[in-house]
């Protein structure tokens, strides 16, 4: 009798981790209830609440157990299988041994077939040979022989001059004044790559075109007819046409680091492509000389129309000072203003001295006495004069000025002279420091744009060339050829692709 579930269940709930449950519980469970799947279903549903761990353990022996009764049935009808192949096997061979003859008639029918089949496919196989022979041809060789024919017989003949040019700026350190080398600073600039961008962006320029249609008539020579189709320019061709093929056979290159501007013109005769490129690099000089001479002259007009203000303004405060002077008879006001003031000084000390002496006469000397009265009338007369010195110094009536602001009456105050000559000749100082300041402003302004003026040096000389650089025979019908062949194996990749989709 085996173990009732809920018996084996407590029994086996005091055992710790749910492996070990899992063993005690096979221990406790008889061979034939642990090998029965109902059985094992109904523990698993006993165990679902109380320990779901060991619910889900004893689930697995029984998926377990599914699987090997599946595979044993399997096995069973693999079996079975084998052995209906072996009887139908004894069946074939007497059945052979009665059919011998009529195999053999078979067999020679499915060797004939074969043959046959092998033709055909040596057929299909030399007719593919032939369709690759005759497709390259068409598609490769043929346009290959006609394109060498084009290129050794027919293609006209370029041929390629090349002058080397660079853009320098002179040395102004050199014919410098010592003095005028410390106004303008030490050092020379160098010409950077922007000006090699400039002479180049003005060579491909349509002004530079332009300039080259009526000097060298560069579109009579480049439309001959003489010059093969392909390699010509079209009789009737518009300005864009014109101006793609100038750019085909005028290529410029700056070299990086020594900033050298190469030149490369083709034309189709030797000379003509030395008087183009000779002609572009005198265009380009000129190009480039006048650029940095309109930059100077704006430069130089700028400071020059500075200066000339500047030196009106010193030459109205000189006439303005010169004027003032002229009116009042006035040499230096300052030495005159010092002058009246040592007068006025001497009259005071002039009327102590008589007041002293005064005073000592009228202790013995009644008021009438005739040298009391002749001191008295001295002391009035000196004191008058003092006081028209002091109205001289002091006086603040100013009277009409002219359109300068100059004054035009001769009684002024010594002050107000002094105090207007001050004013006018501070003018006159400013304006002269202004025209000084000026003067080496337009000095360095004349150094710089020397120093900043650039010219386009020519390295190489066009040159006239012997042998005709275009077309590279050998180097295109090569090209050519590589580029029809992989053309051509791109082309049956793709029909084979389609073949083998279909």
């Amino acid at each position: 009798m085996s173990e009732s579930p809920t018996n084996t269940v407590e029994k086996a709930v005091d055992k710790k981790t749910t492996e070990q449950k899992f063993i005690e519980l096979r221990e406790l469970t008889s061979p034939k209830d642990w090998n029965a799947i109902p059985h094992l279903k109904e523990l698993a549903a006993s165990f679902l609440e109380k320990d779901k761990a060991l619910s889900d353990r004893i689930l697995v022996r029984v998926n377990n157990l599914n699987k090997a009764k599946e595979n044993r049935r399997e096995g069973e009808r693999e079996r079975e299988r084998e052995l209906k192949r072996e009887r139908g096997q004894e069946i074939e061979g007497r059945r052979g041994a009665e059919k011998l003859p009529v195999a053999a008639e078979s067999l020679s029918k499915i060797q004939s077939n074969r043959s046959k089949i092998s033709e055909l496919k040596a057929k299909a196989k030399e007719k593919g040979k032939q369709q690759l022979k005759t497709s390259l041809f068409w598609f490769v060789a043929l346009p290959v022989l006609l394109f060498s024919f084009y290129q050794i017989v027919i293609a006209s003949e370029r041929y390629e001059s090349r002058a080397k040019l660079i853009v320098q700026q002179p040395d102004g350190m050199a014919t410098m004044d010592a003095s005028m080398a410390l106004l303008s600073g030490f050092g020379v600039s160098v010409p950077g790559a922007s000006d090699a961008e400039l002479a180049k962006a003005y060579i491909y320029s349509k002004d530079m075109l332009d300039y080259l249609l009526t000097e060298l008539n560069i579109d009579q020579h480049y439309t001959n007819g003489n010059v093969d189709y392909f390699s010509r320019l079209e009789s009737q061709y518009s300005q864009e046409d014109l101006y793609d093929f100038y750019r085909k056979m005028v290529n410029v290159e700056i070299d990086e680091k020594s900033l050298v501007i190469l030149i490369s013109a083709q034309a189709f005769a030797p000379e003509f492509s030395q008087k183009l490129t000779e002609t572009i690099s005198q265009r380009a000089e000129w190009y480039i000389n006048k650029i940095g001479n309109d930059l100077a002259e704006s430069q130089l007009a700028f400071i020059r129309g500075e200066h000339i203000r500047v030196e009106e303004k010193l030459l109205t405060a000189k006439h303005n000072l010169l004027f003032f002077q002229d009116k009042h008879s006035l040499l230096d006001p300052e030495a005159e203003g010092l002058a009246i003031q040592q007068i006025a000084y001497t009259l005071e000390a002039q009327i102590a001295e008589r007041q002293s002496a005064l005073n000592a006469l009228t202790t013995i000397m009644s008021e009438k006495a005739p040298q009391v009265v002749a001191l008295n009338n001295e002391i009035q007369a000196i004191e008058k004069q003092l006081l028209k010195e002091r109205s001289r110094l002091s006086n603040n009536q100013i009277g009409l000025t002219d359109p300068n602001g100059i004054p035009q009456v001769r009684d002024l105050s010594v002050g107000a002279i002094l105090a207007k000559y001050a004013e006018l000749k501070i003018g006159l100082e400013l304006a002269l420091q202004a025209f000084t300041s000026s003067q080496i402003s337009l000095e360095k302004a004349r150094i710089e744009a020397y120093r900043k003026l650039k010219y386009l040096v020519v390295v190489e000389t066009p040159t006239l060339p012997e042998d005709n650089a275009f077309p590279k025979v050998t180097y295109n019908i090569t090209l050519f050829t590589l580029l029809l062949l992989m053309l051509f194996g791109i082309g049956r990749l793709v029909l084979a692709t389609i073949k083998e989709l279909k």
